[in-house]
């Protein structure tokens, strides 16, 4: 029987093989858990002939636009940094429920052209099988525009990413879930930068306090607070300091979700 260690192995084998059959490829990276390892494999299969390219944009917290830098300096990999501000679109500015999918059509639009100017063969993109189970609606657009997501053609779970991350020491393999800030935000509730800016600055602000999964989720009714229910006491604790903080930031209510963190809790609240 194989272990599990040995199909890690030989799964991981095949995500290289992958990259070394395209010839070159890009990555879109947001320095997360899924894009560095893939990044890390096209770069040990490709060498040069890997690309990374990542977007900075207001809905990038600034720590995660440094940590893709970094990542690729230290590796010696060659990075190109795609600009772009998806709030002048009126409808995205709106915050529709298909709101990712209009943000990915060009975010992944302005990477694609990227990634053909400088010659790969392809772009990929680190969408894995946990994905499939979870509303994500910016899959039709990379769907739509070609690109490729070889976790899923190979059936990688974010397990599986976790796992070998750790077997390959990369920093990311520990590192909480990420999304776009756009996704702290009740469907309806419009987008600005300055609220951007307001719940990037109060996750940054409890994770300094030591708390890891975490969301601020914004509506009309406030600043609502998720953490891992482990770390209830240790909100609780804090409840006095982390309202004062976060109505330093702008936000006037504060309260805490008694179910704790979930992925996309505003997608299941509206499924619902």
């Amino acid at each position: 029987m194989v272990s599990l260690m040995d199909s890690l192995d030989i799964k991981y084998e095949e995500l290289k093989q992958w990259f070394i059959n395209q010839g070159s490829a890009a990555v879109a990276f947001s320095a997360g858990v899924d894009s560095t390892l893939l990044l890390y494999a096209a770069h040990e299969a490709l060498g040069s002939s890997a690309l990374a390219l990542s977007a900075r944009f207001c809905l990038v917290p600034e720590e995660e636009s440094r940590a893709a830098e970094e990542f690729c300096e230290e590796l010696g990999i060659r990075h190109i940094v795609v600009s772009g501000d998806e709030l002048p679109i009126d409808a995205f500015r709106d915050n529709p429920r298909n709101r990712c999918y209009l943000c990915k059509r060009q975010l992944m639009s302005r990477l694609l052209a990227a990634a053909k100017k400088e010659g790969a063969a392809c772009l990929a993109e680190g969408s894995n099988t946990d994905d499939l189970g979870a509303y994500r609606p910016g899959m039709k657009a990379v769907e739509e525009l070609g690109i490729e997501s070889p976790f899923l053609e190979l059936g990688f779970s974010k397990d599986s990413i976790r796992e070998l991350s750790k077997r390959l020491s990369l920093s990311t393999a520990d590192k909480p879930s990420l999304a776009c800030l756009a996704s702290r935000f009740a469907y309806g509730y419009e987008l600005t930068p300055q609220r951007l800016k307001a719940v990037e600055m109060a996750e940054r602000f409890l994770h300094r306090l030591g708390f890891g999964q975490l969301r601020v989720r914004i509506s009309e009714e406030g600043a609502r607070i998720e953490v891992l229910p482990q770390q209830f006491e240790k909100l609780f604790l804090l409840a006095d300091e982390i309202t004062e903080g976060l109505e330093m930031l702008g936000f006037e209510r504060v309260t805490a979700d008694l179910k704790g963190y979930r992925s996309g809790s505003f997608d299941k609240q509206t499924q619902e």
